[in-house]
């Protein structure tokens, strides 16, 4: 075999898992939230090396959402209100292509009964394992407003989203960008059926463009960092506490 056959046969690629639905009503720190916990360290422990990434998030009612840049900076509490379903979790698996990320994802205890969106990354920063004091911001942005990956416009704004952890320095523990919305899969197993549908999660005009794992002492703290996000005119960063689960 030829180390150019092997590199072939070990390259591979990340996927984002975002579990999204209703939200669950069993709060971190109950019991039905710890019985929860074991059924998805049961899952991160068959998967093994193949989970890059993932949280889980504290519910959308503790949510803050940044929008606009520089002096149109506006800060609101709580869910975004246009979002039907929202987004729970994330996953990141780093596998060889689309369909092992899908046997993956439909793993995912969520997927009996809410949806797991599938779909490539552009790029992924790997994170520790999180504590109390990490946050996730997730970068929404217009669908009209999507900027292809490798194009002029991209490559400006990952340009400002590095002189950003730049500035932000050790704070950052990881994050990535995503490929466009119709590259999505989604994931769902009903009476044990897989069932697939392409496209985003979302019904809205908004999609997730990318994300940020970062830690911060406080709420004030957290939303001042996220607030330092580059965005598009449309874009918003929507910032989550993580929950530590202690895997």
């Amino acid at each position: 075999m030829t180390d150019s056959s092997i590199s072939g046969r070990l390259a591979t690629m990340h996927y984002l898992a975002t579990i999204v639905g209703n939200e669950q009503t069993a709060q971190p720190g109950s019991p039905e939230f710890a019985a929860g916990v074991e059924k998805y360290a049961a899952f991160q422990e068959a998967a093994g090396a193949a989970i890059a990434g993932g949280a889980a998030l504290f519910p959308a009612a503790t949510a803050v959402n940044v929008r606009g840049s520089g002096e149109q900076t506006l800060v609101t509490d709580g869910p975004f209100t246009e979002q039907a379903e929202v987004v729970t979790g994330f996953y990141v698996f780093d596998v060889q292509d689309l369909d092992e990320a899908i046997q993956l994802a439909r793993q995912i205890p969520a997927a009996l009964h809410n949806a797991i969106e599938v779909r490539p990354m552009a790029m992924w920063a790997p994170h520790d394992t999180p504590g109390a004091d990490w946050w996730a911001a997730l970068l929404w942005e217009s669908q009209a407003d999507m900027i292809a990956p490798g194009g002029p416009e991209w490559e400006k704004m990952a340009v400002e989203h590095g002189q950003f952890a730049a500035k932000v320095g050790a704070a950052i523990r990881g994050g990535g960008a995503l490929q466009a919305p119709d590259t999505a899969t989604i994931v769902r197993v009903r009476d044990g059926k897989l069932l697939l549908t392409d496209g985003p999660f979302t019904e809205g005009a908004e999609v997730v463009d990318g994300l940020y794992v970062f830690t911060a002492a406080s709420p004030a703290e957290a939303t001042e960092i996220a607030a330092q996000i580059p965005r598009r005119p449309h874009g918003r960063s929507e910032i989550r506490r993580i929950v530590d689960v202690g895997f």
